[in-house]
């Protein structure tokens, strides 16, 4: 007996699509609650209908090829250490080079490689076996050094140097001595240097000092392309002395003209520096009474001795014009300068004098005119100084020395904005260090 099926074939295909479209309709029903919240949904679109299939081809981007290959150097960064030759900071820069190493080593080019000072940097490119791709350094007058190996020969170039300059901070306190304390604060000596002679007119460091004096300074560094080139110029310092506060603001009118003022305005140097000598222990004071070393007499002693090492370098405390140079008796190897025609000063027992000084030579303060000896009666090396005012001898170490020219009223309204901002700097620095050092 044949089935409903076989009787009625074109039946079975409606069938089965209304069975289908049951069982989709209510397999969506939860569906459709959610679909509600956001609007109707056209019942097309849950159809079943056969979608036709496309197949086209897109051709995709070229994607350009990314080089894996490693660099075409290697960098090694060395300082040049004491004692070392050539090949020996070749060999820590992992340079395999012979020409390299035979032109860095004989050619005059080549020069200021050789005559790196012990602490520089140098920079060097290689390749992976040694050999020397690029060699960079700074030379002793901070020109950037570049030599670069270009078809297989060694060029040489100075390239601009980009300099930068920096300011720092450095406070001390005196326990012992100005030198001791400056290096315990980690003051270049170049700026402890001009510490010393910022204050000099004020104070005199052999005998003024107490301890629990303090310093702060604000001093710059210069840059080259970013190695250390050299200490620059102190911009403000105060220096706290048995108690007095004495301070020093830079002030640069121009490029060509600057100098140091108290903040209302007074210049800082006096007409005269109070030593010839930096950083020297004074052997010998003014005095009626002395018994001479080399005469075995008593004897007065019209001037200040300076103990310090043959060759130490003397230098002129005053503008003003040589009267007198050459030998001098007991006084060895002498100068004698002029200066504003009433004062006087002598420098004694030179071993030697500064290159082509000679009478009627005009001086400025500050320049080397001899150098520390132990020439004429003497018995030990030393200087012998004295300072005269209408040719009376005066205690060097004592006497009120003349000032200098003041800020001109012509630049006080750019001098106070100076002051006013390099002031508020030394103010919160002085409150900081005090509680610190406390």
């Amino acid at each position: 007996m044949l089935t409903q099926n076989q009787l009625f074939p074109h039946r079975k295909r409606p069938i089965v699509r209304k069975n289908l479209r049951w069982a989709v309709a209510l397999s969506t029903l939860p569906l459709l609650g959610v679909v509600t919240a956001f609007g109707l949904v056209p019942q097309s679109d849950f159809s079943l209908t056969a979608k036709q299939l496309t197949v086209e081809e897109i051709p995709l981007p070229e994607i350009a090829p990314v080089n894996t290959a490693p660099a075409s150097g290697y960098w090694h960064n060395e300082r040049v250490r004491s004692g070392d030759t050539v090949s020996e900071l070749l060999r820590r820069l992992e340079i395999e080079d012979e020409t390299a190493s035979l032109y860095l080593r004989q050619s005059a080019a080549a020069e200021s490689f050789r005559k790196l000072p012990v602490g520089a940097e140098v920079r060097a490119e290689t390749t992976a076996e040694g050999s020397l791709i690029a060699l960079r350094y700074l030379d002793e007058s901070g020109t950037d050094i570049l030599i670069q190996k270009e078809l297989d020969e060694l060029r040489i170039q100075a390239l601009p140097a980009k300099l930068e300059k920096r300011l720092f901070v450095r406070t001390g306190e005196i326990k012992t001595s100005l030198y001791e304390a400056t290096d315990t604060a980690g003051l270049p000596d170049a700026a402890a240097y001009q510490l010393n002679e910022l204050f000099s007119g004020d104070i005199d460091f052999h005998h003024d000092l107490r301890k629990g004096d303090k310093f702060t300074v604000v001093y710059e560094m210069s840059y080259s392309n970013g190695a250390l080139l050299n200490t620059g110029r102190i911009q403000a310092a105060e220096f706290i002395n048995q108690g007095r506060v004495h301070r020093a603001i830079y002030f640069e009118k121009d490029a060509q003209n600057g100098d140091y003022f108290t903040p209302d305005g007074k210049s800082v140097r006096k007409a005269f520096l109070r030593s010839p000598i930096a950083y020297s222990r004074v052997s010998s004071g003014f005095t009626n009474s002395r018994f001479h070393p080399v005469l075995k007499t008593w004897r007065s002693h019209k001037g200040v001795d300076f103990a310090a090492p043959i060759g130490t370098k003397v230098r002129a405390t005053a503008d003003g014009v040589v009267s007198f140079v050459g030998r001098d008796g007991g006084y060895g190897n002498a100068i004698r300068i002029s200066h504003q025609g009433q004062y006087t000063t002598v420098y004694g027992h030179l071993s030697r004098f500064a290159s082509q000084l000679r009478k009627g030579q005009r001086i400025t303060q500050g320049q080397v005119i001899g150098y520390v000896g132990k020439t004429g009666l003497a018995s030990g090396p030393h200087l012998h100084y004295e300072f005269k005012i209408h040719g009376k001898n005066q205690n060097p170490m004592r006497v009120s020395l003349p000032e200098a020219t003041p800020i001109a009223d012509a630049d006080r309204a750019s001098f106070e904005v100076v002051a006013e901002d390099l002031g508020a700097r030394l103010n919160l620095l002085r409150n900081t260090n005090l509680a610190m050092l406390d």
